[in-house]
């Protein structure tokens, strides 16, 4: 039985020095999504000022991000409850970093603004921008152009830039020469 137990002993020690010495796993970074924003540049928008349907797009469009990074396990979401109405009584593209300090407020490591940009009802662009707290740098920027303003085209482009920019392996690193 001893002899057993010594011959298991270095296998046991093994395991035991792979699994202590294991680079431990970071938890994934705390990211605040804000509300997405629409600058509407439209004839229509400047006839009929702003329509409930496309506000409603842009509620849907951050809640969509906010959940595929979610089920992604990449990034863990901040509660942005707390700071939400400051947000919305602010422009987050031109404030200067407002959207920086309000996710310094809530303890996140990234956030996340987006900007939806509709030029008629058949062209519309939507961007988003992750930049670091910390340094307040824009990480990365991506865009999507939109032919059509309806829930379907505003839904493909979440899904297409979540998956082919925020989500993609390596986007945003540099090329190697």
């Amino acid at each position: 039985m001893l002899r057993v137990m010594t011959m298991k002993l270095p296998f046991i020690f093994a395991a035991l020095t792979l699994v202590m010495t294991a680079p431990a796993r970071a938890d994934p970074p705390q990211v605040a999504v804000f509300d997405f924003e629409l600058v509407d540049t439209s004839l229509q928008g400047e006839v009929y000022g702003p329509r409930s349907d496309e506000h409603d797009r842009l509620m849907r469009a951050g809640d969509q991000l906010r959940k595929e990074l979610d089920d992604s396990g990449r990034y863990r979401l901040v509660d942005i409850a707390p700071v939400n109405a400051a947000a919305h009584g602010s422009n987050l593209q031109a404030c200067g970093g407002c959207d920086v300090g309000l996710a310094q407020q809530l303890g996140a490591d990234l956030v996340i603004t987006g900007v939806v940009q509709k030029v008629s009802n058949l062209i519309l662009n939507m961007n988003i921008y992750l930049r670091d707290v910390r340094t307040g740098q824009v990480v990365t920027a991506m865009s999507a152009d939109l032919r059509g303003n309806t829930d379907e085209s505003w839904s493909r482009a979440m899904s297409y830039l979540v998956r082919n920019r925020l989500l993609a392996p390596n986007y945003g690193a540099p090329e190697h020469q």
